[in-house]
């Protein structure tokens, strides 16, 4: 019971199997370091305010200092029987220094404690995940540069629509990564909010100074009621949020490049590094990797459906419940930050078939919107237009033609604004030249796109 933070009111010792379910340590141990930062914020602040000496409170951090450095270099462990890692870090820390190590735990609980230590974690967290993003970003940018040239289908219901570059085509991924970006620095805005000094449930009556311990750890601000500081995991729930539509982002470009190298496709092939083989068949060549990075997306859907179904009923403040947090966090976490990392290999090592890219177009008529706006800038009205270049299609798929099969007079059978001019409509390069339209897939423009963004992803 000494090693308890907790066994002073108890006249017996706790059952042993209900000590080991409740126990925490295995998951939690890994917020050790995190867990340190907040202690020695914490006293240090207890020194400002003058509830413990600052040569006690030199002492602490010295200490708690030292167990850092000695976790990190594998010199000591945590007591597997700890219930957690708070009173594992504060066990050895009172071994280490003695009495001086018993006040680190004024003003404050493990429920306000737990909550910084989860924010500090996923802070980092989220900061690393938006390195690793842009990383993949400017590999993605580096291939539509390097592959501005090629001209692919653009699918619509997964058929031929118009003709883009692959470039255009890639850079949507770079922009919707950006928004995953943007999404997880909103995040940060909530996460960064201190919630030590709130205590168990309504604060501490000693004086503390809530907003000296915020400064130390780099939060912007403080909590401002101590019952939603202790309950509140809206910034895990929403963390994973903003993961799960990364992974759908990862998951949708991983499916088109596994369809893309594929015989079928024949659009891009993958350096044999970054495939693996089958048991049976010799002949396979697998990109694996993205496989898995597609198949992990569901386990990170599942983190955020755990959390939020353990969160959905709770009432104030904190229950024990909350602890299961931390286990779908950290694997989210883990499975992004190296999925993020893996897939921008396989978009480094591509390489791409401009030559199959473009027979893909080969009398698939895919010109047909830029014939039709043709009509309208002749004075057509769409609706016309679209119906004329309707039935001239029909009529080349009936005789076995493509557009640039048609004569002068087959064309102003179906119009007569048909001019000989729109034979230079016929043709993906000038199918995409025609694009004028901001955000389009002009050569013009999307080069300028990758220069905007191979610039900002410096």
């Amino acid at each position: 019971m000494a090693e308890k933070l907790w066994g002073g009111a108890f006249s017996v010792p706790p059952d042993e199997e209900i000590i080991r379910y409740t126990s925490s340590l295995s998951v939690d141990s890994r917020l050790a370091l995190y867990d340190i930062a907040g202690s020695c914020a914490h006293v240090r602040m207890l020194a400002e305010c003058g509830i413990i000496r600052k040569e006690e409170a030199e002492e602490i951090v010295a200490g708690l200092t030292q167990i850092g450095e000695d976790l990190k270099n594998g010199t000591v462990k945590l007591d597997p029987a700890a219930e957690d890692v708070h009173s594992a870090i504060e066990v050895l820390l009172i071994e280490r220094v003695g009495d001086a190590g018993k006040a680190v735990h004024a003003a404050r609980s493990r429920n306000d404690q737990v909550a910084t230590d989860v924010r500090l974690y996923v802070r980092d967290g989220i900061d690393k995940l938006g390195s690793s993003i842009r990383g993949l970003q400017r590999v993605i940018a580096l291939a539509a540069d390097a592959n501005i040239d090629a001209i692919m289908p653009g699918y619509t219901h997964m058929r031929h629509g118009q003709p883009v570059l692959f470039a255009h085509h890639l850079l949507a991924y770079v922009e919707m990564l950006e928004r995953d970006r943007e999404r997880l620095g909103d995040c940060r805005k909530r996460v960064n909010v201190l919630p030590l000094g709130s205590g168990a449930v309504g604060g501490t009556s000693l004086p503390i100074d809530r907003t000296y311990t915020a400064e130390l750890l780099g939060f912007e601000g403080v909590a401002s009621n101590s019952i939603d500081a202790v309950s509140d995991r809206d910034f895990v729930m929403e963390v994973l949020s903003a993961i799960a539509i990364l992974f759908i982002h990862i998951s949708r470009l991983c499916e088109e490049l596994i369809l893309w190298s594929t015989k079928e496709f024949g659009f891009i092939a993958f350096d044999e590094s970054l495939c693996t083989g089958s048991s049976m068949m010799p002949q396979k060549v697998n990109p694996d990797g993205l496989e898995l990075a597609r198949g992990k997306s569901g386990a990170a859907f599942g983190s955020l459906i755990a959390m939020m179904s353990t969160m959905k009923s709770l009432p104030l403040s904190y229950n024990r419940d909350m602890q299961e947090d931390k286990r779908p966090l950290f694997e989210a976490f883990d499975a992004v930050l190296h999925t993020v990392d893996i897939v921008a290999k396989y978009v480094g090592g591509m390489s791409v078939d401009a030559e199959a890219l473009l027979r893909a177009l080969d009398g698939d008529f895919s010109e047909a919107t830029d014939i039709a706006e043709y009509l309208v800038e002749k004075g057509e009205r769409f609706r016309d237009a679209h119906r004329i270049v309707g039935e001239l299609t029909r009529h080349c798929r009936d005789g076995d033609k493509t557009y640039g099969d048609l004569t002068p007079d087959e064309w102003r059978n179906f119009s007569s604004l048909f001019g000989d001019d729109v034979a230079a409509l016929v043709g993906p390069e000038k199918s995409v030249e025609r694009k004028v339209s901001q955000g389009s897939t002009s050569p013009g423009l999307v080069k300028k796109e990758i220069a905007a963004w191979l610039e900002k992803l410096k």
